[in-house]
C-alpha cells in the first residue's frame, strides 16, 4: 500500500509539474501577447502623433490658402475697378469718336455742298442749260408767297427750304423753265432720294416744274434703284448717272 501511495504521489507530482510547465508556458505566451499589445499601442501612439502633425500641417496650409485667396480677391477687386475704369474711358472715347465722326461727316457734307454750289453749272449742265444757283433768300420769298396764296403750308415751306441746293434753268428736251432741288450727301441714302423727291414735288406747286436731284460721291444700291424708278437725277462725283 505504501508503494502504491508513493506511486500515486509521484504521479500527482508529475501532473503538477506538467501543469506548472503549462502555466509557465501560458504566462510566457501572455507576456509575449502583452509585449505585442504594448508595441501595437506604441505604433498607434506614433501614428496618432503623425496624424496630429499632419492635421497641424493641413491647418497651416488652409490658413495660407485662405490668405492667398483673400489676396486674390483683393487683386480681382482691383482688376475689376481697373476694368470698370477702362470701360468708362472706352465709353468716353467712343462718344468722342462718334462726335468726331459726326463733325467730320458735317465737314465733308459742307465741303461737298460748297463744291457742288461752286461748280453747279458744270456738274448739273447735262440736266438743264442756263443754270443759275438760286439764293436761299429768294427761294424763301417765293415760298412765303406760296404760303400766303395757300399753295403750301408753313411746315411744307420749311421742308422745301431745308434742301441743300436750288438751281434754275431750262430743261433741254422742251426748253421749259425748271427748278433743280438738290440733296447732297457723301454717301447717298434712300432717305436723301425721298427728300429730294418730296421737296421737288412741293416746290412744283409754285407753277414751275421742279426736278429732284441727289448728288454725292457714291449712292447705295437701294437708293439708286428708287431714284431710277422715280426719275430722280443722280450726280455722282461731278458726273450725271444715266
Amino acid at each position: 500500500e505504501l508503494t502504491a501511495a508513493q506511486q500515486r504521489t509521484e504521479q500527482r507530482l508529475e501532473e503538477l509539474a506538467a501543469a506548472q510547465q503549462r502555466t509557465e508556458q501560458r504566462l510566457e505566451e501572455l507576456a509575449a501577447a502583452q509585449q505585442r499589445t504594448e508595441q501595437r499601442l506604441e505604433e498607434l501612439a506614433a501614428a496618432q502623433q503623425r496624424t496630429e502633425q499632419r492635421l497641424e500641417e493641413l491647418a497651416a496650409a488652409q490658413a495660407q490658402t485662405q490668405g492667398q485667396l483673400a489676396a486674390l480677391i483683393t487683386r480681382v477687386g482691383g482688376i475689376t475697378d481697373s476694368v470698370d475704369d477702362l470701360s468708362t474711358r472706352t465709353d468716353v472715347l467712343t462718344a468722342r469718336v462718334d462726335t468726331l465722326r459726326d463733325q467730320v461727316g458735317k465737314l465733308i457734307g459742307t465741303d461737298l455742298e460748297h463744291r457742288y454750289r461752286d461748280r453747279a453749272t458744270s456738274y448739273f449742265e447735262p440736266l438743264a442749260k442756263r443754270l443759275r444757283v438760286l439764293d436761299r433768300g429768294r427761294i424763301a420769298d417765293l415760298l412765303d408767297d406760296a404760303v400766303e396764296a395757300g399753295q403750301l403750308t408753313r411746315t411744307e415751306r420749311n421742308a422745301v427750304l431745308a434742301a441743300d441746293l436750288f438751281l434754275s434753268g431750262r430743261r433741254r428736251d422742251d426748253q421749259a423753265d425748271v427748278f433743280l432741288v438738290v440733296e447732297i450727301s457723301a454717301t447717298i441714302a434712300l432717305s436723301d432720294v425721298r427728300r429730294a423727291l418730296e421737296r421737288a414735288a412741293l416746290l412744283a406747286r409754285l407753277g414751275r416744274p421742279a426736278m429732284p436731284v441727289v448728288a454725292g460721291e457714291s449712292i447705295r444700291s437701294d437708293a439708286s434703284g428708287f431714284a431710277r424708278e422715280h426719275a430722280v437725277a443722280q450726280v455722282l462725283d461731278g458726273g450725271v448717272e444715266t
